[in-house]
């Protein structure tokens, strides 16, 4: 018997969840062995060893107007997101309202909270629902969206290699052992079975075209590829480039800024605050609610580099991943549920020509 579509919904977000409430329970794990183990050192009584007090009264110890900057940072970034988005949906000939693209990347990074990798469709869905736009059209500016990201991700992930070459390397060779040579078998590998999936699909083009789900992926990607296109002509890209720069220059600044809400981080430099953020980013990327439990692990390793405590640490990663994701991700998703049908009421786009095309 098939389960009901909410049910399986329901099931999916409760999986996340699950997913991330476990990594954090093991980071918080090995982080508390280590501070029990500290407190014995230290000769403190095992009834006043408690990390999550600790954690506890870290949180109430930060400097609350650092984190406020950090919020601010956080919805500079993502107006900045939302006036790109309006250039690429411009650059197809659709002149779309700022607050529908501010509120829906919100709304996208809210549905990201329960399950990870949905909030792209539900932004685009909602977006393209309140500016009557198709939705494979909207969905090829989304992904260009996301790749003008990932290219930036490798930019950044490069420029911390060059600045910290010795300090990642070290890290890396003796958290995982081996020399300079150890990626090599992994790539080769990758390469293989790449090299191999394209040579069968060549073969059997012809009869893959033949099913009925390789031409309704088709057709989604031609969708797809007419948003994408966008970028070709963007009638300022000037601006559009610089924005594209401030989105992760204040995702940057969130990191770095909030070293100094917090008193064993605000010591801590520009190349730390990249590391941090650079490892952090990867840790909300990896498939959990908003990179609860992987940006923890991440960025609690990231911190050990500098010589943070883990304890430390394990507050830091608490103290901006609930600031960003209560703070601001949630706060300003349920804003966006209820402000998207009220701004939009008396809101009806001519895109008749545009849905049908």
């Amino acid at each position: 018997m098939a389960l009901p579509s909410l049910v399986k919904d329901i099931l999916k977000i409760l999986l996340f969840f699950g997913v991330g409430f476990t990594i954090l329970y093991f980071v918080y794990q090995s982080q508390n062995k280590a501070f029990i183990e500290q407190c014995q050192i230290d000769g403190l009584p095992l009834d006043e060893c408690s990390l999550l007090k600790k954690v506890w009264s870290d949180i109430k110890s930060v400097k609350w107007i650092w984190l406020l900057v950090v919020l601010l940072c956080f919805n500079i970034s993502n107006l900045s997101r939302a006036y790109r988005w309006k250039m690429m949906n411009a650059s197809l000939g659709l002149n779309v309202r700022l607050s529908n693209a501010f509120f829906t990347v919100m709304l996208g990074y809210f549905a990201n909270l329960g399950l990870p990798r949905a909030g792209e469709f539900v932004r685009a869905t909602v977006f393209a629902k309140y500016e009557s736009i198709r939705v494979e059209k909207v969905m090829g500016t989304v992904v260009l969206d996301r790749l003008i990201d990932m290219i930036t991700v490798i930019m950044v992930v490069l420029l911390a290699i060059l600045i910290e070459f010795d300090l990642l390397f070290g890290f890396l060779k003796s958290n995982l052992g081996g020399d300079k040579e150890w990626p090599t078998g992994l790539l080769t590998y990758v390469g293989v079975s790449g090299i191999a999936v394209l040579t069968i699909s060549y073969l059997l083009r012809e009869k893959l075209l033949e099913l009925r789900i390789v031409q309704k992926v088709i057709s989604l990607l031609l969708g797809f590829w007419e948003g994408i296109q966008s970028i070709r002509t963007i009638k300022k890209p000037i601006p559009f480039i610089l924005h594209s720069i401030n989105i992760w220059l204040m995702y940057f600044l969130m990191t770095y800024l909030c070293f100094y809400a917090f008193e064993p981080t605000s010591h801590l430099g520009l190349t730390a605050g990249l590391i941090v953020f650079v490892f952090g980013t990867f840790g909300v990327v990896i498939p959990s609610p908003g990179g609860m439990g992987t940006f923890h692990a991440l960025a609690v390793i990231a911190l050990s580099m500098y010589g943070i405590a883990g304890d430390e640490a394990f507050s830091f990663a608490n103290i901006l991943f609930f600031t960003v994701q209560i703070g601001s991700s949630v706060l300003l998703g349920m804003i966006a549920l209820i402000a998207l049908p009220i701004l939009n009421r008396h809101y009806s786009p001519n895109r008749s020509q545009t849905i049908i095309s």
